[in-house]
């Protein structure tokens, strides 16, 4: 029987290998190369760092990590060393929008001022960047997106140089990978001439890796009023995260915009069928059996005398207050860990159904496209 070490917090994984093989559970911090030395398998969160020093000298054969992204394996250690990986893309995509649907929430309530207002720049459109920009053109937002690699692939229709997003953007939000080499190096791509491109009154979002923004240069641009605001959810040497740059965001959440029931559900279910189909294990189908339902499923806008952009902030922040969370952070910068390992359950918008009884025609043909982009479902 094979032996696997797990993330003791990654959910919806105890009970799914055990038929098939001997499971042993660590928070990600006691997860060490002693643990490893007899392990066949490695299922891990953006925690646990695999390379050498952890792997070397283990029969560790094959490691999937529950996450979107794999900065954190030493892809070429393991290539060397013969140790397959898996990551789970997308997996979380419908967890980010969703936040990004929050903070653009924030935003128009803070600026006063109407969706159709604003134009949004997404630099990266893989599987999160393109429902941002899907839901941001659902809203009527001036949609530009940036993607190098997709653009000398598809052809340049349909994205914008960099220089003109920047230049044209009254919110920038980043989607990309990390990269510290290659054509599309992301490693602190938002300097100070990033921000000294942007609009001065301009919103940035970073999703993506803190690392891709460099935290000195976006201090002095808040400091400076270059910018209108900031909504930071990844940081810079995480969990030690920069408190001046906290207190002076706007909003600033744990590196939890991915933690959505349902995104965790499917990084768990793409870690054990990898698993799975490595070893073996007839479990390549396999899934969650059930998902804790929302406290209040069901989102009614009320439009008596309401904006339609009330009534649909209103319905985001229904299914997700982001400023919630944010408070918590500001609060207690030090329980950054103890956020992300205790946090509470969150779902997706196409866990809850609208009512749409009472809106006008107009405000029904609205929320209707947030439908189309899985905004959330009429019921």
């Amino acid at each position: 029987m094979i032996h696997i070490i797990a993330d003791s917090n990654i959910p919806f994984l105890r009970g799914a290998l055990e038929p098939f093989a001997r499971v042993s559970y660590f928070p990600a911090a006691k997860i060490t190369r002693k643990q490893l030395i007899n392990a066949d398998a490695l299922i891990i969160r953006t925690r646990t760092n695999c390379n050498e020093q952890l792997l070397a000298g283990t029969q560790v054969k094959f490691i999937a990590t529950a996450t979107i992204g794999h900065d954190h394996i030493d892809a070429d250690y393991c290539k060397m060393a013969g140790i397959r990986w898996s990551n789970a893309p997308g997996c979380n995509a419908g967890s980010v929008m969703q936040y990004v649907a929050s903070a653009l929430a924030h935003i128009v309530k803070h600026d006063q001022k109407r969706f159709t207002d604003y134009s949004i720049g997404v630099i990266g459109a893989g599987h999160v960047g393109s429902k941002v920009a899907h839901l941001a053109a659902a809203l009527g937002m001036r949609v530009l997106i940036n993607d190098p690699p997709r653009s000398r692939a598809e052809g340049t229709k349909g994205f914008t140089e960099l220089d003109e997003l920047l230049h044209r953007a009254d919110i920038v939000s980043m989607h990309m990978p990390l990269q510290y080499a290659g054509p599309d190096i992301s490693y602190h791509m938002a300097d100070d001439s990033f921000f000294s491109r942007m609009k001065s009154s301009a919103w940035f979002i970073n999703t993506a890796r803190g690392e891709v923004m460099h935290t000195k240069a976006l201090k002095n641009a808040l400091r400076t009023g270059k910018l209108g605001g900031a909504v930071i959810d990844v940081w810079e040497n995480e969990p030690d995260i920069d408190k001046e740059l906290l207190r002076a965001v706007s909003i600033g959440t744990p590196h939890i915009a991915g933690y959505s029931l349902d995104g965790k559900a499917n990084g768990t279910a793409a870690s054990v069928q990898a698993v799975s189909r490595f070893f073996k294990l007839s479990l390549d189908n396999w899934y969650p059996p059930q998902i804790p339902k929302p406290a209040q499923p069901v989102i009614t806008p009320k439009s008596a005398n309401q904006s339609t952009e009330v009534l649909v902030c209103d319905a985001f922040m229904h299914a997700y207050n982001i400023v919630s969370d944010s408070d918590k952070l500001k609060a207690n910068p030090k329980g950054f860990e103890r956020f992300r390992d205790e946090y509470p359950p969150r779902r997706e918008f196409h866990a809850y159904r609208l009512n749409l009884q009472g809106l006008n025609s107009q405000e029904i043909q609205l929320f209707e496209k947030l439908v189309s982009c899985q905004c959330c479902c009429v019921g």
